[in-house]
């Protein structure tokens, strides 16, 4: 039986409202999963829908744990906007023409990690930014929006292969 891709995206949403709420583990990280589960909308939702997927969720993030409201509609949104872009890019039109998903299984480890490297990159320099980025000093921003990118690189890995069309069935 095919589980439905949105259960499982309201599933991660609560463990991003967890993680913001209870797992603080130091100010040079913003741990976000939301950019992988943002990524792998399926791609028969178009880019105006992810769009609007990705601000409610950043919404209901911000409403419901961080406290800033629109910090993480503000980042998310521009991930949703460039992951057709990205996606085109790196894993080729054949994805959003046939109406596929993203696979690890099908794409390949190397691909998807790089596809999530830049929009975590997207979303950390934008919400690194806006979260007072421009009132701290340059070294420390370098170093949240490093040490932010490797731990949720690595968790997003985890939620993407959750989020693989292989593994849902």
């Amino acid at each position: 039986m095919k589980q439905n891709f949105f259960i499982m995206y309201f599933l991660i949403v609560c463990a991003q409202l967890l993680i913001c709420n209870y797992f603080h583990i130091s100010a040079y990280i913003a741990l976000s999963i939301m950019p992988a589960a943002v990524m792998c909308i399926p791609t028969k939702i178009g880019t105006g829908g992810a769009m609007i997927i990705a601000f409610l969720t950043g919404l209901v993030i911000d409403f419901l744990a961080e406290g800033l409201i629109g910090l993480n509609a503000l980042a998310l949104v521009p991930v949703a906007a460039s992951r057709r872009f990205i996606c085109d890019s790196i894993f080729g039109q054949e994805l959003t023409s046939l109406g596929e998903d993203i696979s690890m299984r099908k794409y390949g480890s190397g691909k998807v990690t790089f596809a999530l490297l830049i929009e975590q990159s997207i979303f950390l320099a934008i919400y690194i930014t806006a979260d007072g980025g421009l009132a701290r000093p340059l070294t420390f921003n370098l170093m949240r929006f490093a040490c932010s990118l490797i731990c949720g690189l690595l968790l997003s890995l985890v939620i993407v292969n959750m989020l693989d069309p292989n593994e849902r069935k």
